[in-house]
Parts: C-alpha cells; structure tokens; sequence
C-alpha cells in the first residue's frame, strides 16, 4: 500500500472515529439529560422515535464504514505494511472497535430493544425508563470516550 493512500485511509478513519464519537458526545451531555426532564411517556417516545430514525445509510454508514476501514488498517499492521505505525493503528482500530461497535452491539442495542417493547404507560414502563436513561447513558459515555480516543489514536499515527 502506498504511503499517500495510507495516509488518506487513517485520516478519514480517524475522522470517521471522531464523528461518531461526536454524535455519542451530545447524547451524553445533553440530549439525554432532556430526554430524562420529559415525563416518562414522552421521554420514552421521543427515545424510541430517535432510535429508529438512527438507523438510516448515512449514520450506519459512518458508524459501520469506520469500523470496516478499522478493520482495513488492523489487516494493514498486521499485514506488516505499517511499519511503526503499526501500534497506533492496531490501538486506535482496536479502540474503535471494541469500545464503539461492540459496546453498541452488546450493552446499548439491547436496551434500546427492549425500550422498544415495554408498554410505556405502566409503572413497569416507567421503572425501565428510569434504568434506562443510567444504564444506556453510562455505556454511552464509554462509545464516547472510545470514539475520541480511537481518533487521536489514529491521529498519532499520522505524525
């Protein structure tokens, strides 16, 4: 692989990793903290309306298309074409993928189905809502953080 391609695939890797950190970034500063001052029935409403305009081809394009570019940098170090690279790339793909997609996949994916399904209107609606708006949030916080440090991660690559 070229050193210009290269250059160009962790730099819009990292950007990927930065923008969908980003996106993680405002649920956990504000949108849920206003989500959590609506009732509990339009909290919940309103969560699940945005969980399903989120998956749309150009979040899941960046969401996943960031995690296969990863995965083509992780093919990359391993690969031996990264030369001293190669541990930057490895943590911030590694980063990416384990504290993003796998964090989604495994902790705030199965919330959000369930918030799905839950009648909003009776106490045990509202008791979900409540753990929720914790539990979802705190491992929001992680997307985040991994997010932003799997592109600066990337980013020191590039010096």
């Amino acid at each position: 692989m070229s050193e210009g391609i290269l250059a160009g695939l962790i730099g819009a890797t990292a950007l990927g990793c930065g923008i969908v950190g980003g996106v993680f970034f405002a649920f956990s500063s504000f949108v849920m903290t206003a989500l959590g001052r609506l009732p509990a029935v339009e909290g919940m409403a309103a969560m699940r309306s945005i969980n399903r305009v989120a998956v749309t081809p150009l979040f899941m394009g960046a969401l996943f298309g960031t995690a296969a570019a990863c995965l083509a940098l992780a093919l990359t170090a391993f690969g031996g074409w990264a030369g001293e690279r190669a541990g930057w790339l490895l943590a911030g793909s590694g980063t990416y993928l384990l504290g993003v997609v796998a964090v989604t996949a495994v902790f705030n994916v199965p919330r959000n189905e369930k918030l799905a399904r839950i009648d909003p209107h009776g106490t045990e609606g509202e008791r979900l809502w409540q753990r929720y708006l914790v539990e979802w949030t705190g491992w929001n916080h992680v997307r985040t953080v991994a997010g932003g440090a799997a592109a600066a991660l990337l980013m020191a690559a590039l010096r």
